[in-house]
């Protein structure tokens, strides 16, 4: 069934497993879903929230089970599962960890594959781009899947999903430090994702899509160099272009729908939910031509919107944008930082948002990013004991819902 742009929504959110003294990855996510299920799947329904593994074998994904038609206190759906999950994790003195990039792993040594089912696919990956790295297994985000059921709202809804990615993680980022230091990047995850595939370009590209916005120029565009470039590489035929294409949204035809991955995960569920209700309401203004015309939205080159994605990764919402055509859209006539932009837009949709959710964001509009926060909790202290400290509070605000505040 083709959903129509809006009527439902998927969320996936992605967690790492920790051991509860040392804080060092745990990949033991195949041991939770056998406490949990009795036997190994790779995927655990459970009610309205379905687990589910991913690449590397310390990090689970907590998804909606199904499309659902409100974002509406979705967060307490998350919540009741990862309490949950924390439970079971007590048995191997572990729990989980919030935030989109680990501050201490060593991805060299401590990377381990998911070896069950479709290993051969990461396996294959790992031979093409030695998944050791940061941008490959050291990285949590959430992502949103949109609906369109057609050619034509294909395209309003791609014009609209490419103006808004390059501020998203001015919003979201939660990544300032790995190897036990700030990287000089607020989302160093984002920094890593957009080169982590170098030896394939064509599987990134610009991470902001495109100027397509129809199926067969989709096709013809993205996913036929893709699946040019990764012949010679995937000799099996094994791999789908739908997962290989690695924007930083990516159109799932085999679904309908749009899927946004460049929001770093947040430290509690009502964060991460409340961040997409609010990124919806925009690509809703957007949509609705009320800011700017479909064929301006159109008219923008991936290069442009890139070049401004390449700023805000680094200071995210302190970032100082100044395209006077970008702030246009906006009606903002003089420069202004992202975080600005974002208290515009939320002048214009804030009201459609639920109560909870609009306390959510009025806190990250008034305190910050969590990378923000968690560089001004470790006040130029990059200790192992002061890292540790600040990120275990990361992992009690996950298990309270509530805001990290350094």
């Amino acid at each position: 069934m083709a959903y129509h742009l809006f009527e439902v929504f998927g969320i996936e959110l992605e967690y790492m497993l920790v051991h509860n003294k040392t804080m060092k990855v745990n990949p033991s996510v195949d041991e939770l879903f056998i406490f949990k299920n009795g036997t190994l799947t790779s995927d655990v329904s459970n009610g309205n929230i379905e687990w589910s593994n991913e690449l590397v074998a310390h990090v689970v994904e907590l998804k909606t089970n199904g499309p659902v038609s409100t974002l509406e206190d979705l967060e307490s759906d998350f919540l009741q599962n990862i309490k949950e999950i924390n439970k079971l994790l007590e048995s191997m003195d572990s729990k989980l960890l919030a935030g989109a990039c680990h501050p201490l792993m060593d991805t060299l040594v401590e990377t381990k594959l998911w070896p069950h089912d479709h290993n051969e696919i990461y396996n294959l990956y790992n031979r093409i781009f030695d998944c050791r790295g940061h941008g490959w297994s050291n990285v949590q985000s959430m992502h949103i899947n949109l609906p369109f059921a057609n050619d034509q709202e294909f395209e309003k809804l791609h014009a609209a999903v490419r103006i808004l990615l390059p501020i998203i993680p001015g919003l979201a980022a939660s990544s300032p430090v790995l190897d036990g230091q700030f990287t000089g990047y607020k989302d160093s995850r984002m920094y890593y994702y957009k080169t982590n595939q170098k030896e394939i370009p064509h599987m990134t590209g610009k991470v902001i899509p495109e100027q397509v916005f129809s199926k067969k120029e989709y096709h013809e565009k993205i996913f036929d160099p893709i699946n040019k470039a990764i012949k010679k590489y995937d000799t099996q035929q094994i791999l789908d272009h739908h997962f290989l294409n690695s924007r930083g949204a990516i159109s799932r035809f085999d679904r309908n729908a749009i899927e946004i991955r460049v929001i770093d995960i947040q430290e509690t569920p009502s964060a991460d939910i409340a961040i997409a209700a609010f990124i919806v309401e925009a690509l809703r203004l957007l949509v609705s031509e009320e800011l700017v015309s479909l064929e301006d939205q159109k008219a923008w080159h991936e290069d442009d919107l890139f070049a401004i994605f390449n700023d805000v990764i680094k200071d995210a919402e302190n970032t100082l944008i100044t395209n006077k055509r970008y702030l246009a859209i906006f009606d903002i006539e003089k420069d202004a930082d992202v975080r600005n932009i974002w208290k515009n837009i939320y002048k214009r949709v804030g009201n459609k948002l639920s109560n909870n959710h609009q306390n959510h964001i009025e806190f990250l509009l008034q305190n910050g990013s969590l990378s923000s926060r968690i560089l001004k909790s470790l006040r130029g202290d990059f200790s192992e004991t002061n890292i540790k400290r600040t990120y275990l509070k990361i992992a009690e605000s996950l298990q309270s819902d509530r805001m990290f505040r350094p």
